[in-house]
């Protein structure tokens, strides 16, 4: 399981130009799942994110979490994440766990988050759909988080 989490002044979905999610302060999450992953991965990736100490606190620091903030998540499946691109130009998408199944692990990882900051912080785009996802970067501050088995 990986995710990349970003950190964000702003950001949005969009599907076929209507806007699905559209937050302020708060964080920008890729979610990728691969063969072998465990659905209590998801548990511990969505408490790892949202305690996650990345904006700045008081003194300048990383010193507080989303949860911190009371900011906002958009999480976006990405199956993606899981290309191999160590032979050749094109990436081998053979280790992306099958989509149905893809899309439970989806479901839930978003639940945990919402049982973590709170359903109406959490918005979404939608799995397996084309995407346009913006965002303002803030930093930039970028981590990338995976879970294996």
């Amino acid at each position: 399981m990986k995710t990349v989490v970003q950190r964000v002044n702003s950001a949005y979905v969009d599907i076929e130009g209507v806007r699905v999610a559209d937050i302020k302060e708060g964080l920008l999450v890729l979610f990728g799942v691969e063969k072998g992953d465990e659905k209590a991965f998801c548990k511990e990736l969505a408490y790892k994110i949202s305690n996650l100490r990345i904006f700045e606190d008081d003194n300048g620091k990383m010193g507080r979490s989303v949860k911190d903030i009371a900011g906002e998540m958009i999480i976006v499946s990405q199956f993606t994440l899981a290309g191999n691109c160590k032979k050749g130009l094109r990436p081998d998408f053979g280790n992306a766990m099958e989509p149905e199944t893809a899309n439970s692990f989806y479901e839930y990882f978003t639940n945990c988050c919402k049982e973590e900051l709170g359903e109406s912080r959490i918005q979404t785009g939608q799995f397996a759909a084309e995407m346009n996802v913006g965002l303002e970067n803030n930093g930039p501050v970028t981590i990338i988080l995976e879970k294996r088995s």
